[in-house]
């Protein structure tokens, strides 16, 4: 009789644990063991419970294959998650871990492989071949492609959260925490308001801080300190939510018509904007993008939205500030350039409105459509083309953590016909999805590379752009580490090349992910390690340091409302001498609007309780040591990164923190 010794480890989320039977049977070259119920004196299978059993078995296995976990429903069906389970063969040889991370739902069978990652040709075992066979296909009915909205990429056939596999939604202190802080948020500021008058407006600038108490941050509180100041707008380009869409300005776009003399105040002492121009120190943000977008309608009122030009400068004293605003994209008598020379309040709405399309931008496109559901599309292909033992499912599995349901609960909750952005943002209703379309259509996986990005862009040289600094730092640690990993198992380019799963991922995600863009500039077709490197880099730098630029600071830069409006309820003015504070006051959002903006940016924006800090692994679906050593030269690059932007930002008033790797996620959570 052949005795094996058998630890199974139960979740340590709330609810992980069971009552119903468990058994096991060990499935190896030569047969299988008995099918055992694991039933130890006392309660088996609680919450963070690690139970060890004996399993016989008549005949020596041979080389262990598979565990095979059954669940049977006692009295009342009790889900499980496993975490892992290992065997100690008996003769004391090493025992062998089996991931597992899965639940187990009803009366079900589940069959788990041991860790070490394979890839289809590493396997040549017939039972082992049809089990990834199998999975695959279980995956590929569960986990199906959907059009959401014509125009945008295509995400996972759910209506809702409840529609998902019970395996990718969210642990329930995260459902609970998740549900409950927006109400907390909205409770708080209705609360110190005692009662919201919807559509009234606010008397004075001053008046926003009424709702500026409980929800507070350091940033936010300096943001409300400098707002008005033009180094601050600057800084806000290059550090803010939107860090993207600033660029170098060569020439002048012909249809911002800015002559010299009109910026001339703004330059240093012995230069000119020509001089400017051709030594690089100036700079565009152009949202044509935003041009005859459709503006919601709040209460019977029509919002408005505007398409702004705003040239900046990088001033040797002042550091990047702006220089001239145009509010439109077609010049004329009534789209007048607006200069730091106007009258204080007229210069101070020209920089409102850009702040507000600033807000659309990088709500909708910076944040939702370039990492939502870019990643959303990488998600879905990997779950429906890569078994659990497939070097690339076990690294990208945790940064895949929980988008599908956050992205779902976005479709349902905050960009729906009747979510958040409907009730307060200008773009509400159909303008979201018209500027996710055209951001779609002019998306490349070359932008989506930090190294490209800033060199298209031609900010390079833009000072204090810790932005573009840290994202460097992280991009190189992270494409070392993906890098490390892929070599393990790919020795070579023809590896890649024949790697049947990888190529049908790679197809997946270019046929049926990014369908209708042809200008995207990923081939359906892996050929060498070097594009892996590349593209796994890609979906985890977008998975955790580009989500954490744009949303962990949404509630620092739109908490102080003026300095991010979500909407604009008169149209942008066409006459410089007409502004006055109670026109601003009347285009700026209500007090119900501020209300739910600032709690919408404090929910999506606040750090996450349980949050998986980047390089952490709290599932390890690595097994094998020398992957394991990959993972911890990675975990001390990213602390070095760690202690570099800490004692860069030591002092400092206003501090760069977003890209600590301790405050970045594993994954899309939020």
């Amino acid at each position: 009789m052949e005795v094996y010794t058998v630890t199974v480890a139960t979740g340590t989320s709330d609810y992980s644990g069971t009552n119903n039977y468990i058994y096991v049977t060990l499935v190896g070259e030569k047969g299988e063991s008995e099918r055992t119920l694991l039933d130890n004196p006392g309660l088996d299978f609680c919450k963070g419970a690690v139970d060890q059993y004996k399993v016989s078995s008549s005949a020596p296995l041979g080389a262990l294959l598979l565990v095979r976990l059954e669940k049977q429903r006692y009295w009342v069906e009790d889900n499980w998650f496993c975490r892992y389970v290992t065997v100690e063969p008996p003769g004391g040889d090493k025992p062998m871990t089996f991931p597992c991370y899965r639940w187990l739902i009803g009366d079900i069978k589940l069959e788990i492989r041991e860790g070490t990652a394979k890839t289809l040709k590493d396997d040549s075992s017939p039972q082992l071949l049809t089990h990834r066979k199998a999975e695959l296909q279980e995956r590929k009915s569960a986990y199906r492609w959907v059009t959401w909205a014509p125009g945008i990429p295509r995400c996972i056939d759910a209506k809702t959260e409840a529609d998902l596999p019970q395996d990718v939604r969210f642990d329930n202190e995260k459902r609970s925490d998740f549900e409950h802080s927006l109400q907390y948020a909205l409770l708080e500021l209705s609360l110190k308001k005692l009662a919201i008058k919807f559509g009234k407006s606010w008397n004075d600038l001053e008046d926003f801080k009424r709702i500026f108490w409980k929800l507070r941050s350091p940033v936010a509180e300096y943001c409300m300190e400098h707002w008005r100041d033009d180094w601050f707008f600057g800084y806000q380009c290059m550090n803010g939510s939107n860090p993207r869409m600033i660029q170098r300005c060569k020439k002048l776009p012909e249809n911002f018509p800015i002559t010299a003399n009109m910026v001339q105040s703004s330059m240093s002492p012995r230069t000119h904007l020509d001089r400017e121009l051709k030594a690089g120190n100036i700079y565009l943000l152009d949202y044509a993008i935003t041009d005859g977008i459709p503006t919601n309608t709040i209460r019977g009122t029509r919002q408005h939205i505007a398409a702004p030009l705003c040239l900046l400068y990088q001033h040797p004293d002042q550091g990047l500030i702006p220089v001239a605003i145009q509010l439109e994209q077609t010049p004329g008598l009534d789209t007048p350039i607006f200069l730091p020379t106007d009258p204080p309040l007229t210069w101070l709405l020209a920089k409102m409105w850009v702040r507000h399309s600033e807000f659309q931008v990088f709500q909708l496109l910076s944040h939702l459509l370039r990492t939502h559901l870019v990643i959303e599309v990488f998600c879905v292909a990997t779950l429906r083309q890569l078994p659990a033992v497939h070097p690339v499912y076990k690294l990208l599995a945790p940064h895949l953590r929980y988008t599908l349901e956050i992205n779902c609960r976005g479709r349902t909750q905050l960009i729906s016909d009747n979510g958040i952005f409907k009730r307060v943002v200008s773009t509400g209703g159909e303008g979201l999805l018209v500027l996710s379309q055209r951001e779609y259509q002019v998306l490349t996986y070359r932008s989506l590379q930090p190294r490209y990005d800033f060199t298209d862009r031609g900010v390079t040289r833009l000072d204090k752009y810790h932005y573009r600094e840290h994202s460097l730092l992280l991009w190189d640690a992270i494409h070392r580490f993906v890098s490390g990993v892929v070599d393990l198992y790919y020795l070579s380019d023809q590896d890649v090349e024949e790697d049947l799963e990888l190529q049908a991922w790679i197809r997946d995600i270019t046929q049926e992910g990014f369908t209708e863009l042809p200008n995207f500039g990923l081939s359906s077709k892996l050929n060498s390690r070097e594009e892996v490197y590349t593209l796994l880099s890609v979906v985890i730098f977008i998975s955790t340091a580009q989500h954490a630029a744009t949303n962990n600071g949404q509630f620092d830069w739109c908490a102080w409302v003026p300095n991010t409006p979500c909407t604009m309820r008169h149209p942008p003015p066409t006459d410089k001498d007409a502004v006055t504070m109670e026109m601003i006051m009347d285009t700026l959002p209500d007090v119900s609007q501020s209300c739910v903006q600032m709690a919408i940016t404090w929910h999506l924006g606040r750090a996450q309780p349980d949050a998986i800090p980047l390089g952490q692994y709290t599932e390890e679906h690595f097994t094998e040591g020398r992957a394991q050593q990959v993972i911890d030269r990675f975990r001390m690059e990213l602390k070095e990164i760690e202690e570099h932007i800490r004692s860069e930002n030591e002092g400092a008033e206003l501090q760069y923190l977003y890209l600590l790797p301790s405050r970045i996620e594993n994954s899309i959570t939020i």
